[in-house]
């Protein structure tokens, strides 16, 4: 119970704060504990901060699992994974800034331990896209490398779309979650049939 709330303060301060910029007895003190009771539990302030990163990034690749049911079709599954995860990082923004601002920025370790949360979901969405592509004629034509580095891009785009929904007044999580899967749907489709844009057919 102490150590949620010590995680929560800090992720409040970091979030808002950045991670140069926080300090232990801002944490402390939000979380209603001692500053030595902190670092009791989590020893210093990059072991809190990386125990930040590890805690956010888990629930949000949990949050985007659960919410994509197998039995669904291709395009709802895509629908409601990217949904989930436009949800998740607006109803967290300060999550969100340390896992994509502040977790980045900073260097080893903290971007190794953003890089593990990312590439789970390229993975995930990765499967996503090639169980789309082969239960479409024409998409099992889509090369292992097509497939991953569409995988790369979606979640690229869904990473800085959040962070701009998140900043941008009246845009909500459904609105982004829209914005993305038009973009890339119709895109996915297309190539899916087969029809690849080429700079030599203009």
């Amino acid at each position: 119970m102490r150590e949620r709330q010590m995680l929560d303060a800090a992720v409040q301060t970091f979030g808002q704060r950045g991670y140069r910029a926080a300090s232990m007895d801002e944490i402390a003190e939000l979380a209603g504990v001692s500053k030595p009771l902190v670092y009791l539990y989590l020893n210093s302030k990059e072991d809190l901060f990386t125990a930040c990163i590890r805690r956010e990034s888990a629930a949000l690749v949990a949050a985007v699992r659960a919410a994509v049911d197998p039995g669904l079709p291709p395009d709802r599954q895509l629908w409601e994974g990217l949904a989930a995860f436009f949800l998740h990082t607006a109803e967290h923004p300060d999550a969100w800034a340390v896992l994509h601002r502040q977790a980045r920025t900073h260097g080893e370790p903290f971007a190794a331990e953003a890089a593990v949360m990312r590439d789970e979901i390229v993975a995930f969405v990765t499967g996503l896209i090639g169980d789309a592509a082969r239960g479409t004629q024409g998409g099992g034509e889509l090369a292992g490398k097509d497939v991953a580095g569409l995988a790369q891009a979606l979640v690229g785009a869904a990473e800085s779309l959040a962070g701009w929904a998140n900043d941008t007044s009246g845009v909500s999580a459904r609105d982004a979650a829209a914005t993305l899967m038009n973009f890339a749907w119709e895109g996915l489709g297309n190539l899916m049939k087969g029809e690849r844009w080429s700079p030599s057919a203009r």
